[in-house]
Formats: C-alpha cells, sequence, structure tokens
C-alpha cells in the first residue's frame, strides 16, 4: 500500500479555510514552479471481505458525518475513535452499512468535499490507523464501511490543481479544465462557474475552491482509479460517488448527465467488481434511476422520490400514488432516503414535519418497509431538529445529539464546534432509547423487522393498492411473506385486502399489541381496520 509523498504533505499545510462562491472572482494562490506529487498507479490487493453474501442490497445505511459525529478526545470536533465507540449503537439499532462523508484531507476542513489529498485523512478525525481501526470495528459488528470519493473537483489548493495553476507548459494543465480566454453563455446552479486565474480561466461549477478535474483525460481517470484501489486495498467496502451528474462538461448547454458520464460510472463499477462484496452508490440528481442500470452504478439514490415520501407521510394523495408506484418502476437498488446533507434535499425530517411524531412514522415506515437501500442520516433516528440559529448546509450537520445536556449534546467533553440541534434537549439517544414510543424505538422496530424478514430486505413487490389515503403492498421471498398497511389519513380506515392464498392466516408483526386480524377467505380477500397516521405490518402464513 503505498503512502503520500512528503511533497502532497508540505503542499497540505499550505492550506486555509474554504471560501465562497464561484462566478468571475479571482482567485490567488501559491503558484509553484512544480510540486512533485504521488499519481503512481497502486495496483489492487483485495484482502476480501470478512461481510456476509449480499450485505450492500439487504442493508441499511448510516451517513454519518464523523466530523458531528462523536468528539473522543474533547477538541469539540468528531473523530474516527469516536465513531469506534458508537459502533455498538449502531448495531444495536440495525445498522449494517455506514457511509462517511469525506474522510480524506480537505482545504475546507468541514465538509470534506475540498479535496487535499486523496491518499490521507483530514488530519482533525485522525491518522491512517486511526481509519484502518475504524474499518477493521465496523467489520468485526457485522457493519459495511463505504468512503465518499469526490472525483469531480478537488480543492484549489490541492497540489495537482498548483501544479496545473504554473502554465500551459504544466505537464498537469490539462488535468483541469482551463480556458485561454473567458467562456461565454454559461450558466450553472444560477452561477457563472468560470474562475479567473493569472490570465487565465478555469472551470469551478461548485466553488472557486473547487475546480473541477477534467475527465476527459485518460490519466486523470486513471489516477482516481488508483486512489479507489488505495482505499479498496485496506479494507473499505465501497464508494458513493459525488456529483456523477456532473462529471464532463461538453459545454454551456450540455454539462449534465453528459453520456461519457455513464462511461465513467460504469468503469468505476467495474474495478469495484473485481474486488470482493463491494459497493457503490452515485448521487446522481439529474438522471437517478439511469444510473441506477446495471450498464452505470447499479445503485443510486432516489432524487424525487424523497419529495414523495414526505408529502405522502403528510396525507398528500397523489404523493401516495406516486410512491405506492415508485418501487414497481424502478431498479430494486434504488438507494432511497428521506433527507440528508444537502440543504437542496430538505431540512431535517423533524423541521419538515414540525415534529409530528405520528406523520415522522408513516415516512419512516414507509422506506424502511418498501423495496431499496435505505440511507438514513445520522441523528434521523431520534427526530434531530436543525442546527440552533444555523441556515442552509451547516444547519443539517450539526453534532449528533447523544443527550440532554444543552451545553454539549454528549457529543463532546469541550465546546461543540458548530451549534447542537435546537431540541437536544428532548430529542437525543439517552431519552429515547429507554421510551418503547419514541422515534428512535420505531426505528429499530422496523429495522428489526427488515433485519428479520428477508422478504422485506430483498422480496418482489406485489400487489400493491392506494384506497383513499391508505397504501397497502406485499413482500415476499420463498416462504416469508409479509404484508403492510399504512394509513397516511388523519382518519381510521377499512382496508380490503385481496391476493392472499386463499383461507390465508393474518397474524400481527408490528405493532406488537396489535389487533386480532380475521384470516381470508376462499378467494383470498380480507379486510383490516386500520386506525389513523399508523402502519400495520401483518405475516401471511
Amino acid at each position: 500500500m503505498k503512502t503520500h509523498c512528503a511533497a502532497i504533505a508540505l503542499a497540505t499545510a499550505l492550506l486555509t479555510g474554504c471560501g465562497g462562491g464561484g462566478g468571475s472572482t479571482p482567485v490567488v494562490n501559491p503558484v509553484p514552479t512544480q510540486i512533485t506529487v504521488d499519481a503512481s498507479t497502486v495496483a489492487m490487493a483485495d484482502p476480501g471481505s470478512p461481510l456476509p453474501a449480499n450485505w450492500q442490497t439487504s442493508s441499511a445505511f448510516m451517513e454519518i458525518f464523523v466530523r458531528s459525529y462523536f468528539d473522543s478526545n474533547g477538541d469539540g470536533i468528531g473523530d474516527f475513535q469516536g465513531v469506534i465507540q458508537k459502533l455498538p449503537y449502531l448495531k444495536a439499532l440495525g445498522i449494517k452499512g455506514i457511509w462517511l462523508m469525506p474522510v480524506t484531507a480537505s482545504m475546507d476542513h468541514d465538509h470534506g468535499y475540498a479535496v487535499a489529498d486523496y491518499r490521507a485523512t483530514e488530519p482533525d478525525y485522525g491518522t491512517m490507523a486511526d481509519f484502518q481501526a475504524l474499518v477493521t470495528a465496523a467489520h468485526a459488528q457485522g457493519i459495511g464501511v463505504i468512503n465518499d470519493y469526490v472525483m469531480n473537483h478537488s480543492a484549489s489548493q490541492n497540489p495537482f490543481f498548483l501544479n496545473s495553476q504554473s502554465g500551459t507548459q504544466s505537464p498537469w494543465r490539462d488535468w483541469y479544465i482551463w480556458s485561454a480566454t473567458q467562456p461565454s453563455g454559461w450558466s450553472i446552479y444560477g452561477n457563472n462557474p468560470w474562475i479567473s486565474d493569472n490570465g487565465a480561466w478555469y472551470l469551478g461549477e461548485f466553488s472557486s475552491t473547487m475546480p473541477d478535474w477534467n475527465l476527459t483525460n485518460s490519466a486523470v481517470i486513471a489516477y482516481h482509479q488508483s486512489n479507489m484501489r488505495y482505499w479498496l486495498n485496506m479494507g473499505v467496502d465501497g464508494f458513493r460517488y459525488d456529483a456523477v451528474s456532473n462529471y464532463v462538461k461538453n459545454g454551456a448547454n450540455a454539462w449534465l448527465d453528459q453520456p461519457q458520464n455513464y462511461t465513467i460510472a460504469n468503469s468505476n463499477r467495474a474495478l469495484l467488481d473485481q474486488y470482493r462484496q463491494r459497493y457503490m452508490v452515485c448521487e446522481a440528481s439529474g438522471d437517478p434511476v439511469g444510473f441506477a442500470a446495471g450498464s452505470a452504478c447499479g445503485s443510486a439514490f432516489a432524487f424525487g422520490h424523497n419529495t414523495d415520501l414526505m408529502n405522502a407521510a403528510q396525507g398528500n394523495l397523489a404523493a401516495i400514488q406516486a410512491v405506492a408506484a415508485y418501487p414497481a418502476q424502478v431498479p430494486a437498488t434504488m438507494a432511497t432516503f428521506l433527507a440528508n446533507h444537502d440543504s437542496g434535499n430538505g431540512q431535517r425530517i423533524y423541521d419538515q414535519l414540525s415534529g409530528n411524531p405520528a406523520q415522522y412514522r408513516l415516512a419512516a415506515a414507509t422506506y424502511l418497509l418498501q423495496p431499496g437501500i435505505p440511507f438514513i442520516y445520522y441523528g434521523e433516528e431520534v427526530g434531530m431538529a436543525g442546527g440552533q440559529g444555523l441556515t442552509g448546509d451547516p444547519a443539517l450537520r450539526s453534532p449528533m445529539s447523544w443527550t440532554g445536556n444543552v451545553a454539549n449534546g454528549g457529543f463532546t467533553t469541550g465546546t461543540p464546534y458548530r451549534a447542537l440541534a435546537s431540541n437536544v434537549a428532548t430529542y437525543n439517544v439517552q431519552a429515547q432509547i429507554a421510551d418503547r414510543a419514541s422515534i428512535y424505538s420505531f426505528y429499530a422496530a422496523m429495522l428489526g423487522l427488515r433485519n428479520s424478514h428477508p422478504a422485506i430486505a430483498q422480496g418482489s413487490y406485489d400487489f400493491y393498492a392506494v384506497q383513499g389515503a391508505a397504501l397497502s403492498f406485499q413482500r415476499n421471498l420463498g416462504s416469508d411473506h409479509v404484508l403492510v398497511v399504512l394509513n397516511y389519513g388523519a382518519a381510521a380506515g377499512t382496508v380490503a385486502l385481496s391476493n392472499l392464498p386463499a383461507n390465508a392466516t393474518l397474524s400481527v408483526l408490528y405493532p406488537g399489541a396489535g389487533p386480532v386480524l380475521p384470516s381470508a377467505d376462499g378467494n383470498g380477500q380480507a379486510s383490516v381496520s386500520v386506525p389513523a397516521q399508523t402502519v400495520l405490518v401483518i405475516r401471511i402464513n
């Protein structure tokens, strides 16, 4: 396993905090004539996998922002050792995979998407040995670890870009997207992505501090795939790929979901397929279903579906219909979610639903019991709200609420680097873990059903039907048959069931003290009464 060279470490020491905004703002960076960089090829050395077969398609994942998860040393910042300490909590909850937001050395020293060194860890989080200890400890708990991989752009103070800045004679110039004149007619997410720099222009679609790699250059692809092997060789179980829809830019009106993006994604997938039991999932907001197909990523986040899930939970009839039909229209490997670290995907669930616990449970039950690979955002399972007094993305990335201590939330023995959730005093792990009626207990129950019933984890999606504000569907695999009924309405209702085995016996799996149910008749029909805003999970015998 190769280590990053001392020159990269020296260049990384120059880093400053992440600036804002894209557009035509000039960038002032140190411009060396040359910095030695490590573009060496990393060969495949698969250590194998201790995880069970198909773990990646039967698991529920937790998305973790290491900086905000748990601080093990009192400096106010979460770290690898903090995540290690919380692995038993994740296992008890029923989590079988974790997605770590970027853990590579960064320029921003916060979210991590401005990558300074692809073969080093963020110093705030710990050493590479700490990271390897995290992977080992997670595997010992039966939990897989996937890393965020940022292939679209680097930090503007990444040594490769610093070399690229030195002029057209630089061997690294074509590793980024440069223009001798200012391109016109461009607008990406409402901003001009071209940045003025030393008499030329480079493309930084998300920020001036995050220049885009030139992914039409095969040497750049080869470099990134060596980086992937670097992490896979140490036992990482796969990657979440950032901004896949944005990889290649073919012009001012051709910068999203270009044909080359699918080819690159498929090439990355082919690399992972050379390793045992690895998983990749793509952030492809422009075409999630297309990238989830077998010819590209194999799995992608279900953007748009998350909005329908939230609206259905609030009783929106059109959204209930959309949620009912979605699994039958898409690959079973769609990565489903309610919200995540990006404010463009909605605020914290608690804030979206104004703290309504019944609607919260309905949203959670729907995506945890339907097909797909669910991704829970850390703190979602205890009803965390956004950060006190914060807006935008930082409001979604507050320290985890472990206790009701309003000074530190049990996150640190020091001073938290960022404001805590506004509801930390009441919605925290310590308060909820002993409360059988809590959001946490509900998530644990739903994950328990998923983990104990193969039909829910990996089964077919059959006979879905919407009656008013109620949705019913069956999940079937082998001899395991489960029926789910969700009443999103504000009034109790009777739901007619069909397509059951003749004279089948129906028994309640959730809630534990649920009603006694009638058997199906000789035509495979029955009816059940479902209270307002509740979920009923039934075993079919």
